[in-house]
């Protein structure tokens, strides 16, 4: 079996589109995936299992909609992927002094090849964006909130739906995943 990160976009924000994490381990458990952990509210699950991280995608996919009744995109890693996109953070020096203002941009499918240009002509207040292999990394230096970078915004410019985690969580499910 293989150790994997799966990580839920726009789940439990601001009232809207609840899902309980003891109920996600359940579905996680109906869908044959084993030693399932999930970390925070947001949706970030750790488990084993056999196959492709696009079939988990797609299984957990269709299990939300099936059990929850929503649509939820879901991108998922193996443990050894995970580490790889830690060890090649671009912004290691600042997420270190600055851990819930650096935020690692996950897709389900590669950044087009001019996300990057596309979304530094658009930055403000000293923000970067930085590609890493298929993942993006993200400064806020005056916080997510304020950014010009909304999230209807990154998707269109790189292709495809980006769920992002701030530093802390991006070590703790390296940690969980044994990463």
């Amino acid at each position: 079996m293989t150790t994997f990160i799966a990580l839920l976009r726009g789940i439990n924000v601001g009232g809207h589109r609840r899902l309980p994490m003891a109920e996600l381990r359940g579905l996680c458990g109906e869908l044959g995936l084993a030693g399932v952990q999930t970390y925070i509210q947001s949706g970030n699950v750790v488990f084993a299992g056999d196959g492709p991280a696009a079939a988990h995608e797609a299984a957990l996919e269709q299990g939300i909609v099936r059990v929850f009744g929503f649509q939820v995109d879901v991108a998922v890693r193996t443990a050894a992927q995970w580490a790889a996109v830690v060890a090649g953070n671009p912004l290691r020096e600042v997420a270190e002094s600055e851990a819930d203002h650096v935020l690692l941009g996950v897709s389900k499918r590669p950044p087009e090849a001019d996300a990057v240009e596309k979304l530094r002509a658009r930055a403000t207040a000293g923000e970067r964006v930085e590609a890493a292999g298929e993942v993006l990394w993200f400064h806020y230096p005056s916080g997510v909130a304020r950014s010009k970078w909304t999230p209807a915004l990154i998707d269109r410019l790189v292709g495809s739906p980006l769920t992002a985690r701030n530093w802390r969580t991006v070590l703790k499910l390296a940690e969980m995943a044994g990463a």
